[in-house]
């Protein structure tokens, strides 16, 4: 693909309250992190433009609230996502534990045939000393769903831009291989498909 031709993404991050899913967004987007932690209502989203395998993409980040109140809201953005990041604090166990209902979420709501939707996993706050979800376990459960999973720290940008840029990799094959069949597909045209009738 040529750069000039520019491909819009559409990437969901997902995960429980206080992951730290809008400091990994932050820093990826504006390579800043905040100190002071505010709850994302609903959603925001940034966005940010990358070249990747010589094509322009324009990333559009929905950053969705992790609250149990907010989830059917949260769950109607997943539609027409590109790809997903399912994020957790290695220091929560709970928030590990709540990644098989966020995933299960994700792939209610996109089409259901779609074995081949992007996600990747991400561990966050490894900078801190009081880890309860051991790195194992988590590439176990990573390996078990074949998802890439990344140990990251947002606050000291430890794997965030590869992680992101993983994700938006997947995305862009699939982006491609859609349109590729849909073109595909489109193109198709036999004798058998015309009719026989001729009029006099």
């Amino acid at each position: 693909m040529n750069p000039r031709k520019k491909v819009d993404l559409k990437l969901i991050i997902i995960g429980a309250l206080g992951v730290g899913k809008t400091s990994l967004l932050h820093q990826y987007v504006h390579k800043t992190f905040y100190e002071d932690y505010q709850t994302t209502l609903g959603a925001s989203i940034l966005s940010k433009i990358i070249i990747l395998d010589d094509t322009t993409l324009k990333l559009q980040i929905w950053d969705t609230g992790g609250q149990e109140r907010f989830r059917s809201m949260v769950s109607t953005f997943y539609k027409g996502s590109d790809g997903c990041i399912l994020a957790f604090d290695v220091t929560d166990l709970e928030s590990f534990e709540a990644l098989e209902t966020w995933r299960g979420d994700v792939l209610a709501k996109t089409i259901p045939m779609e074995k081949s939707y992007p996600m990747v996993v991400l561990g966050n706050k490894i900078d801190l000393a009081d880890r309860q979800v051991p790195q194992e376990v988590a590439q176990g459960w990573c390996k078990e769903k074949n998802i890439p999973y990344f140990e990251v720290s947002a606050k000291n940008d430890i794997n965030v831009v590869q992680a992101f840029e993983m994700l938006a990799s997947r995305a862009l094959s699939r982006y491609r291989s859609i349109l590729e069949s849909y073109l595909t597909d489109s193109i198709k045209l036999s004798p058998e498909d015309q009719s026989r009738s001729r009029c006099c």
